[in-house]
């Protein structure tokens, strides 16, 4: 492969084999010594550990260069703009020939836009010059293979756009005479906690119609700021033919969707979430690509196999799409430039890697149930994705140290966000996926009566000690047609006649309590961040549909709808306004993040529980009936404020308690020694209070 720029950054030390053998020999590796559970394995983990190691070091010629230089295929590839003229490279082994076609020639062939082959490569070359290419002309490429010809978009385009009569996809050139120009050159996310935004352009704004970056910066990141949240978390960046895949079928990996706007304005928007202190990290689908021919990777040059696993792995069985071969060098090259590429180019703060589950394993994780760490090292795990992924990581921390990675993993793979130096894969953080699974199972099988806080609580912290988690109630998935976010599934159809103040129904009511409340005991036990989907903050009725044939092409359920939450003749603003207070109480105790969970007390009976986080101590009455008076907590002396209660007025509900008293613990005798005293509260029925320890 052949790349560009250097960069003067620090590699990853790789030691010399003999030395790996001898420090091999007196210790384990850091994962192994957290979780004597994984010794039994520690030869399969060690041997994924050195894979990644070799390619490595294979990628930096011995630690000579580092992966931020090997990953800079974006600045060869593609059609790039010389100090004089143009050049366009594409990596086709497989083509015989290579035109391109466009507005600049009357999309007809002609041999001033051939391109040559670069002798003993499987590149292909075209300099052309400065007058012979505009910005904003369309163009293709037209291969030639063998028994073969097709019109193709080049791999490495940095703009598609869509004719909106023919439909048709082309790529375009894309050279402003004004590059875009950072305010905010160089940013530091805060992650202490990370408090994440889960977000989509394009059905971000209440009219029927698909957003833009622009509507979005105007309209909706203030909210995002306003609200409390510290990091964006922006889907279907990536450009995707089918608007209803949700992004998640991509066919153009270096392009950003141009439904949305143009380059300039998702920069844009960007950089002013910067400087109001907004983290930004994407979507990025490196799990799969979309199997489109002529707008995407999946038949380029005439081999279906160039980028993609050949045999029985090259389509994946549940998504209709094609599966990347990560054992290929070139195709390595491919995805770990296009991290680099959104980090350098956009200023991206980092990744939420999609679908890393069905990347882990041969069999994408369906049908295996993962009850035991076995399950993780019996042979039906990829090594080259693996591999690739540890690599990505790697690669994404050395270009920007403070870069954010976020795994959506559902098995459980011991490592995944554990430090590459002790064995890990090196993403910061992964997905609590058993989080939301655990409330949606909850609210449908069980009466609120059954609900055992002593469950709740080991759901929430149930995790690897040594890994961070973004833990949250619900996400897009839960929210797409065919299933039901949180609040409709509590409320359903009595949203429609009885969200409206002073006209709610016991179910309404119940609804309102329960959303706080399971917000709550989620988002105060993290260990790394707490992630919410645009919208469900409020409890946003009904469901995601995108416009499709069997809808009518409508964009009705494909928006949000922020009328509903600026209306405060409704009760969608008490739901907004106990998010933003609940974030605030929160970020109040420095590093919460890093403080332990301690648990008070659970009584599953009572249906009560209550734990602390440094000054903070939570308490829950999950009980549909059942107040309770001078409810006793065994906690350090002192004086205690109320911070927040999910059954004040200002949220919707019923004000039982005072919250202006300060409680005073009663001491205690035979708990003076230990300087704890009984914490005596009144607890109205499915309510929570969030109370400080005053100094």
């Amino acid at each position: 492969m052949v790349t560009s720029s250097k960069t003067c950054r620090k590699g990853l030390k790789v030691d010399s084999p003999a030395k790996q053998a001898k420090s091999q020999q007196v210790k384990h590796l850091g994962i192994v010594k957290r979780d004597g559970y994984l010794a039994p394995f520690e030869d399969a983990i060690r041997g994924r550990h050195e894979h990644a190691q070799w390619k490595y070091s294979q990628y930096t010629d011995n630690g000579k260069s580092t992966l931020s230089d090997f990953a800079n295929g974006h600045e060869y590839y593609g059609l790039h703009k010389l100090e004089k003229g143009w050049v366009f490279r594409e990596w086709a082994p497989n083509a015989t020939d290579i035109y391109l076609i466009g507005d600049f020639n009357k999309w007809k062939e002609s041999p001033k836009y051939r391109c040559k082959r670069i002798k003993g490569t499987g590149n292909w070359e075209l300099k052309l010059s400065e007058n012979s290419i505009n910005h904003g002309d369309l163009y293709k490429m037209h291969v030639y293979w063998e028994g073969g010809e097709g019109e193709r978009i080049p791999a490495w385009t940095r703009r598609v756009v869509q004719d909106e009569e023919t439909k048709i996809f082309s790529a375009q050139v894309w050279n402003p005479e004004q590059p875009y120009k950072w305010k905010k050159k160089s940013f530091v996310p805060k992650t202490n906690p990370l408090f994440i935004y889960e977000c989509h352009i394009g059905m971000s704004q209440d009219a029927e119609k698909v957003g833009t970056y622009d509507e979005f910066r105007l309209n909706v990141l203030p909210r995002i700021i306003k609200d409390g949240y510290n990091c964006i978390q922006i889907m279907a960046i990536q450009e995707h033919p089918y608007y209803g895949s949700f992004g998640y079928h991509v066919s153009s990996f270096f392009a950003s969707s141009s439904r949305f706007g143009t380059p300039e304005q998702l920069k844009l928007l960007i950089d002013e979430a910067h400087q109001h202190g907004v983290a930004v990290i994407m979507d990025i689908v490196h799990s799969h690509a979309v199997k489109n021919e002529v707008e995407g990777l999946g038949n380029l040059a005439g081999d279906p196999n160039q980028y993609f696993y050949p045999g029985e792995r090259h389509e994946h069985p549940a998504w209709d799409s094609l599966c990347f071969d990560y054992g290929k060098d070139e195709v390595v090259h491919f995805l770990l430039s296009n991290c680099k590429y959104w980090l350098t180019e956009f200023h991206f703060d980092g990744f939420r890697f999609d679908g890393v589950t069905s990347m882990l394993y041969y069999s994408h994780g369906l049908g295996e149930a993962f009850t035991n760490y076995g399950d993780y090292f019996n042979g039906h795990q990829d090594d080259n994705a693996i591999c690739y992924l540890t690599l990505a990581n790697i690669l994404i921390h050395e270009v920007n140290k403070h870069a954010i990675t976020i795994a959506e993993e559902v098995s459980g793979m011991p490592g995944l966000a554990a430090k590459f130096a002790d064995g890990g894969y090196g993403f910061d953080y992964r997905m609590a996926m058993n989080i939301p699974d655990y409330w949606i199972k909850t609210i449908k099988e069980l009466r609120d009566e059954d609900w055992k806080p002593s469950s709740i609580l080991w759901e929430v912290t149930n995790r690897r000690s040594d890994e961070k988690t973004i833990s949250y109630c619900e996400s897009h998935d839960q929210a797409l047609v065919g299933d039901k976010t949180i609040i409709f599934r509590l409320v359903d159809a009595d949203m429609y006649w009885h969200f409206k103040k002073g006209d709610e129904n016991m179910c309404a009511q119940r609804g309102i309590a329960l959303h706080k409340m399971i917000r709550l005991v989620t988002a105060s036990t993290i260990n790394g961040g707490y992630l919410n989907f645009m919208g469900n903050e409020f409890g946003h009725p009904e469901w995601i549909d995108f416009p499709r044939e069997g809808n009518g092409w409508s964009h009705k359920y494909a928006r949000r709808q922020w009328n509903l939450v600026d209306n405060k003749e409704l009760d969608y603003h008490y739901l907004g306004d106990f998010d933003h207070d609940m974030l605030s109480v929160l970020k109040s105790e420095k590093n919460i993040n890093k403080t332990a969970v301690q648990e008070i007390w659970h009584n599953d009976g009572d249906q009560i529980l209550a734990y602390m986080r440094g000054d903070l101590v939570f308490v829950f009455n999950f009980s549909p009936s059942r107040s309770y008076s001078d409810y006793g907590f065994l906690v350090p002396e002192g004086a205690y404020e109320v911070m927040l209660n999910t059954d004040s007025k200002l949220y919707g509900g019923n004000g039982l308690a005072d919250d202006t008293i300060t409680h005073f613990t009663n001491s205690d005798k035979l708990y003076a020694k230990d300087h704890k005293g009984w914490l005596m509260l009144y607890i109205p029925a499915r309510s929570a209070v969030v109370l400080r320890r005053k100094e």
